[in-house]
């Protein structure tokens, strides 16, 4: 896998451009969930300079959006079943949870779960600041960010997310403009819409 070098007070270090966990959990889903009655064609993973795409006959099961939260479905339950039993897999759902964390941890752009006719195609972008991250690219940090709190019974707010893209308190402003375009989407809303004092205001998914 792609790696940048590091250099130390004395030593140098390699670090993974990506993390371990995230890779591992996408290619385990995308060979639990290919769709076998499609022939001539499987799981497929390409690394480019600036990304990683790993994809897999068959269309998801449930709504991409919903990825983060949903309860686990499994195309081939068997196959889920012997993985989980040489502790591949967990059959618990969480894979997508993990991957979401490490990228916030490696302070990745967010992954992009694309649907296609017949497969889905997961992209895991390298590291870019926000300032080379186009606006779907924050939109979707946002909310999945916000996804990630709820799950684990807190609620995204500013500072939370200024954390998540590394950003000073002084431009939380910058910040506040993107839940706004995420807010505009439709994929976030106000945790209490009548709390006036925006900065501080929390916010949870649309559909919650």
């Amino acid at each position: 896998m792609p790696s940048n070098e590091e250099i130390g007070k004395a030593l140098r270090k390699e670090v993974r451009m990506y993390p371990e966990i995230a890779i591992r959990e996408l290619v385990a889903n995308a060979l639990i969930h290919q769709d076998f009655s499609q022939t001539g064609t499987g799981p497929m993973i390409e690394i480019y300079e600036n990304r990683i795409e790993i994809s897999n006959p068959g269309k998801p099961l449930i709504d991409t959006l919903r990825f983060i939260d949903h309860s686990p479905k499994s195309r081939n339950e068997r196959l889920a079943f012997l993985m989980r039993r040489m502790n591949i897999c967990e059959e618990r759902g969480s894979g997508i949870d993990k991957v979401i964390l490490q990228t916030e941890l490696f302070q990745l752009p967010a992954p992009d779960f694309i649907e296609g006719d017949d497969y889905l195609m997961v992209v895991l972008y390298a590291y870019k600041s926000l300032r080379q991250m186009d606006q779907n690219d924050k939109i979707r940090a946002c909310y999945q960010h916000c996804v990630l709190k709820y799950i684990t019974r807190e609620f995204m707010m500013n500072q939370t997310l200024r954390k998540r893209f590394g950003v000073s308190e002084q431009n939380y402003a910058i910040v506040s403009r993107i839940i706004g375009d995420t807010i505009d989407a439709k994929l976030i809303k106000f945790e209490d819409p009548n709390n006036k004092a925006r900065r501080y205001s929390r916010y949870v998914p649309a559909w919650s």
